[in-house]
């Protein structure tokens, strides 16, 4: 989803390139799976797109993906998809319809042999700030995977202080949709790790190891203007506290940093950049951690499929590396095309900082999620991480 103006054009066109060679190269990875009639999680693959609304009424297991054309909604579509759901895939047009963006959005439907079956695929356009027209989306779903993503292209960051209040009521707009539509049983939401780990480090009551119980602190992350953090910490508080007053089932998983396939750059990637304001603080106290597109979008379906088995609930957090030596944030620098400074600074520098330094360091913890993902049967155990106590 994109709140943007003709200036952003450019980058949206760009984007929507790089989202599409994820697209291609996902779809060559299920093609080497198609000599075996199981695929790589122990089930069907199913292939051969559709964009017929007949077909669509015959699908036991629809789900609708919001901002799915982007980096993670894009990866999370493809997981699906290759599970053997069928999709809806939510694009958000908040004032025009972007023809450029219908076009592409069109090309990754093209038939794909991935072997096996048939699975289908529909794009609907729509207002994520409109409960109304979220209803009408997910009507006849089972299940709704909210994947926010966000530009604003009058912040720094491209996340500005007025997002904080966009991102929590489209959050706000999607529970209240999914209470109102009675095929909706489970909602699966995206919120990140910012929203557990800005707390106040000086202070020694705090628990040494984040994890699923903890949340950041707002007071906080106002003072820090930390409004990426700010905005993920209030639209995920709204959803829970929907979710209980309307009876929703629903999970969230708190992600760290995403990074995307090799082949891909996230060169001015605003999730990126407004994630890592903070980035040298969360460096010091041990919270700066990373994960995969794929791995996060596995844990997603995951996630789903252990809820219609009463196995999820409440909170997880997601990474699959925790950035500790200078070596290693400089390979970050360099895959998310940031300056070093930006993640660290120098090796003198931060010999001389620890000597002096009264900061505690925090272990981050993914044990729940890698607790569930264990305990699941091998058939849809799909990807590991390293836990943490």
């Amino acid at each position: 989803m994109g709140v943007a103006g003709p200036e952003d054009h450019q980058r949206r066109r760009g984007d929507l390139e790089d989202l599409r060679r994820i697209y291609e190269s996902t779809q060559m990875l299920a093609s080497h799976r198609k000599d075996n009639s199981d695929d790589f999680y122990g089930r069907r693959v199913l292939s051969n797109y559709s964009s017929s609304d007949t077909d669509e009424e015959t699908s036991d297991e629809l789900v609708c993906v919001t901002s799915g054309v982007s980096l993670l909604g894009l990866a999370l579509v493809n997981q699906l998809l290759l599970r053997g759901f069928s999709v809806r895939i939510l694009v958000d047009s908040p004032e025009n319809d972007d023809a450029e963006d219908r076009e592409k959005v069109n090309e990754m439907k093209l038939k794909t042999e991935a072997g096996g079956g048939v699975s289908k695929i529909w794009t609907l356009w729509g207002d994520l700030r409109e409960s109304h027209s979220l209803a009408n989306a997910f009507e006849g779903c089972r299940g709704v995977f909210h994947t926010s993503s966000f530009i604003d292209p009058s912040g720094l960051t491209g996340y500005s202080k007025a997002m904080v209040e966009v991102e929590k009521k489209v959050s706000e707009n999607v529970m209240e949709a999914c209470a109102r539509t009675s095929s909706v049983r489970y909602c699966v939401f995206t919120s990140s790790l910012l929203a557990c780990i800005w707390r106040d480090g000086t202070r020694a009551e705090l628990p040494p190891v984040v994890d699923h119980d903890c949340w950041s602190d707002p007071s906080l992350c106002k003072n820090k203007k930390l409004w990426y953090a700010l905005g993920k910490l209030k639209a995920e508080k709204a959803a829970w506290r929907i979710a209980k007053e309307r009876d929703i089932k629903l999970v969230t998983i708190c992600s760290a940093l995403l990074t995307p396939p090799p082949h891909l750059s996230t060169n001015n990637s605003t999730p990126t950049i407004a994630y890592l304001k903070g980035a040298q603080e969360m460096y010091d106290q041990g919270l700066l951690a990373t994960v995969s597109v794929r791995t996060l979008a596995e844990a997603h379906v995951n996630v789903y499929e252990a809820m219609g088995e009463n196995e999820a609930h409440g909170r997880y957090i997601c990474f699959d590396q925790i950035i500790k030596t200078q070596a290693e944030a400089e390979a970050l620098a360099r895959e998310v095309c940031v300056p070093i400074t930006k993640i660290c600074q120098s090796q003198e520098e931060e010999a001389e900082k620890a000597s002096t330094s009264t900061s505690t360091k925090f272990q981050l913890s993914n044990k729940r999620l890698f607790n569930l993902t264990s305990s699941r049967a091998p058939s849809t155990r799909c990807f590991s991480l390293n836990a943490f106590p």
